[in-house]
C-alpha cells in the first residue's frame, strides 16, 4: 500500500506543491533539510528531493542578501545625518553683503545632529594565531628590497676519483725514479754507521719523493691563490719545471733500461745527483715566499 502525501492522496505531487510544506518544515528547523529528511518527510524520491532542496536553497539565499541589502541602507539612513551635519561644518563662511539686511530677532539655532557612535563588539577580535611553520615561511619570503638573494650552496666535487686515478701513475713514476737512480749510482746505504749499523736504506726512493712530491705541493700552492703573488709566481714555474724533470727523468730511465745500458752516462748521472740539492733549495724558497706578505 502506497503511503499517503500531504494532501492525502497517493499520487506523487510536484515540486511546486511540495514547496509550502518544505518552507514550514525550513522554518521550524532553523536550517536547510538535508535531502534524506525531505524523502522520509514527503516521501519522495531522491531526484525530486534533491529539486526541492535546490529550490529551498535558492531561496535561502536570496532572502540572505535581500536582508543584508536592508540592513545596509538601514545602516546608511542613520549614517546620513552625521554626513550632513560634518558637510555644514567644512562649508566657507557665508559672503558678506554689500546692503543692509533686514533688522529682525534672532532665527532660531538649528538643531545639531546627535553624535552617531557605532556599537560595540561584544565579542573582541581574536587575533590570528600564526604557527612556527607560517612564521618562519613569512619571514623567509618577506626581505629588504635592496637585500641580494644569497646563492645556493654548491656540492664540491668528489676527490676519489683522482686518488683512484692517480695510484698506477704513483707506481709507474716510483719504479722509474728507482731504477733511474740504481743506474746513477744511487742505491743501498748505511745513514747511521757506528749507531745503528744494521739499518740501511736504498737513497734511489729519494728520487720520486723530492721531485714528485715537490711538484705536487707547487702546484697546490699556485692554483689555491691564497698565497702572494711572488709565492705563487715561483710556485708556477718551479712546479711545471718539475713535472718536466720528472717526465724526462722518466724518458731517460725507459731508453737506458730498452737499450740494455746498466750504468747511465756521465750527464745523466751528474743531472740526477743534482735533483736532491735543487729540490731542497726550491722547497726552501717556497716556504718562505709562502710565509712572507710583504
Amino acid at each position: 500500500m502506497t503511503a499517503p502525501t500531504l494532501n492525502g492522496t497517493r499520487y506523487p505531487q510536484p515540486v511546486d506543491a511540495l514547496m509550502p510544506a518544505a518552507r514550514k518544515l525550513t522554518t521550524e528547523l532553523g536550517s536547510l533539510p538535508s535531502r534524506n529528511r525531505l524523502m522520509r518527510e514527503f516521501h519522495i524520491g531522491a531526484p525530486k528531493a534533491d529539486d526541492l532542496r535546490t529550490r529551498l536553497t535558492a531561496e535561502h539565499e536570496k532572502q540572505t542578501r535581500t536582508e543584508q541589502i536592508r540592513t545596509a541602507m538601514i545602516l546608511r539612513g542613520a549614517l546620513l545625518p552625521l554626513d550632513n551635519a560634518l558637510t555644514e561644518m567644512t562649508e566657507p563662511a557665508a559672503v558678506p553683503l554689500d546692503y543692509a539686511e533686514p533688522i529682525g530677532p534672532n532665527p532660531a539655532p538649528a538643531p545639531v545632529a546627535p553624535e552617531h557612535t557605532p556599537p560595540a563588539d561584544p565579542t573582541p577580535a581574536t587575533p590570528p594565531q600564526i604557527t612556527p611553520a607560517e612564521q618562519v615561511e613569512q619571514v623567509t619570503a618577506v626581505g629588504h628590497p635592496d637585500t641580494p638573494t644569497p646563492p645556493a650552496p654548491v656540492r664540491p666535487a668528489v676527490v676519489w676519483p683522482v686518488v683512484l686515478l692517480a695510484l698506477p701513475a704513483f707506481v709507474a713514476i716510483w719504479s722509474g725514479w728507482v731504477g733511474l737512480g740504481g743506474l746513477t749510482g744511487f742505491g743501498v746505504v748505511h745513514p747511521l754507521p757506528g749507531i745503528w749499523d744494521s739499518f740501511s736504506i736504498n737513497s734511489a726512493i729519494t728520487l720520486p719523493i723530492g721531485v714528485e712530491t715537490y711538484g705536487a705541493y707547487a702546484l697546490y700552492v699556485w692554483l689555491s691563490g691564497r698565497v702572494p703573488a711572488p709565492a705563487r709566481r715561483f710556485a708556477k714555474w718551479s712546479a711545471l719545471g718539475s713535472l718536466a724533470v720528472g717526465a724526462l727523468g722518466q724518458i731517460a730511465y725507459h731508453l737506458l733500461e730498452a737499450a740494455g745500458v746498466t750504468s747511465a752516462p756521465w750527464w745523466i748521472t751528474t743531472a740526477v745527483a743534482c735533483l736532491p740539492v735543487a729540490v731542497l733549495g726550491m722547497g726552501a724558497a717556497l716556504a718562505h715566499l709562502v710565509r712572507t706578505h710583504d
